[in-house]
C-alpha cells in the first residue's frame, strides 16, 4: 500500500484529508493520474499533447510540457489548494493597492513553485 500525503484543513489545520500521491514523472503516468483524480484537466492535457508533442520529431518540448502539467496536476489533486490559488488570483486582480496585489501574487507564485517541486509518491 502506498502512503498518501495527509493535509490538514480548517482553523489550525486540524481536520485531516488525503491527497492522491504524485505519479511517476512520465507522460503516461501523469495522464493516468489526471484521468483518475482530475478528469476535468484531461481534455486540455490531451489537446496540448497532440498539438505540442504527438507528431513532433523533436522531443525538446517534452520537459516543458511535463513541468506545466505536473504543476497543474499537483494543484488540481488538492481542491483546497486549487481554490486558494483561484482566490489569491481573484483578490490580486480586484485589489486597488499595488503592494497588496504584489504580495498576493507573490504568494500565488510561491505556492505554484511548491506544487511544481512535489516529488513522485508525495
Amino acid at each position: 500500500m502506498t502512503a498518501q500525503p495527509i493535509h490538514f484543513d480548517g482553523p489550525g489545520g486540524d481536520r485531516p484529508r488525503l491527497v492522491p500521491p504524485m505519479p511517476e514523472r512520465t507522460p503516461q503516468a501523469l495522464r493516468l493520474a489526471i484521468q483518475e483524480h482530475a478528469p476535468h484537466l484531461l481534455p486540455d492535457f490531451e489537446a496540448h499533447w497532440r498539438r505540442a508533442i504527438a507528431d513532433a520529431f523533436n522531443l525538446t518540448p517534452v520537459p516543458a510540457f511535463m513541468r506545466l502539467w505536473w504543476t497543474q496536476y499537483a494543484i488540481a489533486r488538492d481542491p483546497n489548494l486549487e481554490g486558494h490559488l483561484r482566490d489569491l488570483e481573484a483578490r490580486a486582480a480586484k485589489s486597488e493597492d499595488a503592494q497588496e496585489s504584489a504580495a498576493l501574487l507573490a504568494e500565488y507564485s510561491r505556492l505554484r513553485r511548491q506544487a511544481a517541486a512535489v516529488e513522485p509518491g508525495r
